[in-house]
C-alpha cells in the first residue's frame, strides 16, 4: 500500500483523520461504497449543508443550487458531500401554534451544522439557506465551527403581478388584504386575486423583510460572494454564484481563511451600519446579537442605537420604501449600497473572496439613486431602527422607525391588553380596538411564548383595518420584517420574567416617544412598584418536548434570545 498518497501541504485538512494511514482502511472502504474514487480521497472534503425543504417556498429550489455548488467544488479540486438540516417557513407558520417553533429552530440548525461538520471532519463548508432564521443560523454555525466556510443565500422571490390593479404585489399584501376585505373595502374576488398574485414562484419574500435583510447582511459581513445577497432565486446569476462559491471554498481551505478572520469586530460594525441604512428587519438585531455571542464579541442594544443615530436611512425599498427588492438588485445590490456607505464603514475587512472589501467594491456602481439614495440625500437622517427604553422596557425595546408614520412617532393612549396573539386578533376582527389605543400583547417573549412569535398577523390586520396611523402595538414578542406601522417589540424583560409589561392593565396610559427613545407606563411610581411586587409567575405554557427545554434555557431578547449551552 502506498504510504505517500497524501501531499504534505494538507496537514491542516481535518478529513485526513478519516482517510490517512493503514488503520483507516475501513473508512476508505465506506467512501468507496459512496462512489468516491481512490484518486479523489486525497483531496479536501467539502461539506455542503443544505436547508432544502419541500414545505418551504424560499428553499424549494435549493437542491438545484446545491448541484451547482458541487460542480464548483469538483472544479476547484475538492470532493463535495451534501447533507441536510431543517427549515421552517415563517409565512406558513404565521398566526398559529407553528410560529412558536420558528425562532427555536435557529438553535437546532446551528447545532445540526456543528454536528455534521465536526463528526464528518469536513475541511470546509458551503452552507445553503434563504430565509428568516435559517440564514442567521448558518452564520452562527460558521462562527461556532470556525473552519473555512462560504454561504450561498438562495435569493428572493420575484414580485407578483396583480392584473386588476396593473401593479406589482408582495406576500405581505395578502395579509393586509384581510383587513381590507373585512372592512368591505375590497370584494371577495378582489381578495382572491391578491392571494393568487403575490407569490409567483420560489424564493424568499420579495421585500426587505428578515430573509432578504439577513441575506444582504451575510454579504456585508463578507461571508458570501459579491452580488449574492440581492440576486433572485430564479436568475441564472444565482446559479453562477453557487458554482463560484463551491469553487472558492477550496481556496478558503488552502489558505485557511476562517470565519473568525472574516467576521471581525470591524465587519460586525459594518453590518450594523448597513442594517440601519437599509431600513431592514428588526429581527436582524436578535440575530446579530446572537452572532456576536457565537463569535465571543458580544454586542449591546445601545450600540445599535448609537449607530442608528449617525447612519442615514438610504434604501427606498418596501416595506420601508416604495421600490421592490428586485429594483434594489437592478440598482446594483449590496455592492452599490456599500459604495454609497464607503465613508461610514471599514473597507479594509477581509471577505470570502480572499480580498479586502475595498477591492470587491472597485467596480460597484449605483445605477438608481432613487432606490439607493446617496448619504448626502437620505430618506431620513437616522437609521431604520431605534431602541426605546423606559419603565415599561428597562432593558430595551425595538421599533422600525423607518416604517412608522410621522404622526405616530410620538403617541400616548390607553392600553388594551392581551395575553396572547390569538386574543389580540380576535379583538381586532371584532372591532374592539379603537383609534388611540395602544395594543399590548404579552407572554409572547422567548420564554413566555415560548418561542417569541412574530406578530405579523396583528400588524398586517391593523394596517388593513386602516388603524396604522391611530393605534400602536407594544409586545414582548417580535415582528416580521414585513411589518410596518407603530409597532414596538422585543420588550425586555419579558412578561414571563416579571417585566413591567406583565403588570399593564386596560386603560393604563402608555407613551411611545421614538425621537426621545422613550417607552413609558404612565402610572404613579408607588403603584408601579406595588404591582411588580404583587405579580406572580404563571405556569409555563408547555409541559414537555423541545419547547419546554427551550423555554428553560433561552436567554432574553436583548441578548439575542440565545439558548444557554452550559
Amino acid at each position: 500500500m502506498k504510504k505517500n498518497r497524501f501531499p504534505k501541504k494538507e496537514g491542516h485538512w481535518r478529513s485526513r483523520e478519516i482517510v490517512r494511514g493503514d488503520e483507516r482502511a475501513s473508512h476508505r472502504s465506506y467512501l468507496r461504497a459512496m462512489g468516491v474514487p481512490e484518486s479523489e480521497i486525497s483531496k479536501p472534503f467539502i461539506g455542503i449543508i443544505n436547508s432544502w425543504s419541500e414545505f418551504h417556498p424560499g428553499h424549494i429550489h435549493l437542491r438545484d443550487l446545491a448541484e451547482e455548488v458541487k460542480a464548483g467544488v469538483w472544479a476547484g479540486g475538492g470532493v463535495p458531500f451534501e447533507g441536510n438540516t431543517i427549515s421552517l417557513c415563517d409565512g406558513l407558520c404565521m398566526g398559529h401554534e407553528g410560529m412558536r417553533w420558528v425562532l427555536p429552530s435557529r438553535d437546532l440548525i446551528v447545532d445540526s451544522v456543528e454536528v455534521m461538520a465536526e463528526g464528518n471532519r469536513f475541511d470546509g463548508l458551503v452552507l445553503l439557506a434563504s430565509c428568516d432564521k435559517i440564514v442567521p443560523a448558518m452564520l452562527m454555525a460558521a462562527a461556532r465551527v470556525d473552519i473555512p466556510t462560504i454561504i450561498v443565500t438562495g435569493g428572493a422571490m420575484m414580485p407578483g403581478y396583480h392584473r386588476p390593479s396593473r401593479s406589482y404585489v408582495v406576500a405581505s399584501e395578502a395579509r393586509e388584504g384581510l383587513g381590507k376585505y373585512r372592512r368591505k373595502e375590497i370584494t371577495e374576488d378582489e381578495f382572491l386575486d391578491i392571494e393568487r398574485s403575490v407569490c409567483p414562484g420560489p424564493g424568499s419574500c420579495s421585500i426587505m423583510a428578515t430573509a432578504n435583510s439577513m441575506s444582504c447582511l451575510v454579504e456585508v459581513l463578507g461571508m458570501s460572494l459579491p452580488g449574492c445577497g440581492s440576486s433572485h432565486a430564479i436568475q441564472a446569476t444565482k446559479k453562477l454564484i453557487a458554482f463560484e462559491s463551491g469553487k472558492q471554498s477550496l481556496r478558503l481551505v488552502q489558505e485557511q481563511i476562517l470565519p473568525s478572520k472574516i467576521m471581525s469586530d470591524r465587519a460586525l460594525g459594518n453590518a450594523l451600519v448597513a442594517l440601519m441604512a437599509m431600513g431592514a428587519s428588526t429581527n436582524c438585531l436578535l440575530h446579530l446579537l446572537a452572532l456576536g455571542e457565537e463569535l465571543r464579541r458580544p454586542l449591546e442594544l445601545d450600540e445599535f442605537d448609537r449607530v442608528s443615530r449617525k447612519t442615514p436611512h438610504v434604501l427606498n425599498v418596501r416595506p420601508s420604501g416604495k421600490y421592490l427588492f428586485l429594483d434594489f438588485d437592478q440598482a446594483g445590490g449590496v455592492p452599490a449600497l456599500l459604495k454609497e456607505l464607503s465613508d461610514l464603514i471599514d473597507l479594509d475587512v477581509l471577505t470570502v473572496t480572499g480580498k479586502r472589501l475595498k477591492e470587491n467594491l472597485r467596480g460597484a456602481r449605483n445605477f438608481n439613486p432613487d432606490v439607493i439614495h446617496p448619504v448626502t440625500d437620505p430618506l431620513a437622517p437616522e437609521g431604520g431602527i431605534a431602541i426605546l427604553k423606559g419603565n415599561l422596557a428597562p432593558f430595551g425595546a425595538v421599533v422600525k422607525q423607518s416604517a412608522v408614520a410621522k404622526e405616530m412617532r410620538v403617541h400616548k393612549g390607553p392600553a388594551i391588553v392581551f395575553d396572547s396573539e390569538e386574543e389580540a386578533m380576535e379583538a381586532l376582527l371584532e372591532g374592539k380596538v379603537k383609534p388611540g389605543h395602544v395594543m399590548v400583547i404579552r407572554f409572547e417573549g422567548p420564554k413566555g411564548g415560548p418561542g417569541m412569535r412574530e406578530m405579523l398577523m396583528p400588524t398586517s390586520t391593523l394596517m388593513g383595518l386602516g388603524l396604522g396611523t391611530s393605534v400602536a402595538l407594544v409586545t414582548d414578542g417580535r415582528f416580521s420584517g414585513a411589518s410596518r406601522g407603530p409597532c414596538v417589540g422585543h420588550v425586555s424583560p419579558e412578561a414571563m420574567e416579571g417585566g413591567p409589561i406583565a403588570v399593564v392593565r386596560d386603560d393604563d396610559l402608555l407613551m411611545i416617544d421614538i425621537p426621545q427613545r422613550k417607552l413609558e407606563l404612565l402610572i404613579p411610581p408607588e403603584e408601579y412598584r406595588a404591582r411588580l411586587e404583587e405579580w406572580k409567575k404563571p405556569e409555563m405554557k408547555v409541559r414537555r418536548g423541545y419547547l419546554r427545554l427551550y423555554a428553560q434555557k433561552v436567554g432574553p431578547s436583548h441578548k439575542g434570545a440565545v439558548v444557554e449551552k452550559g
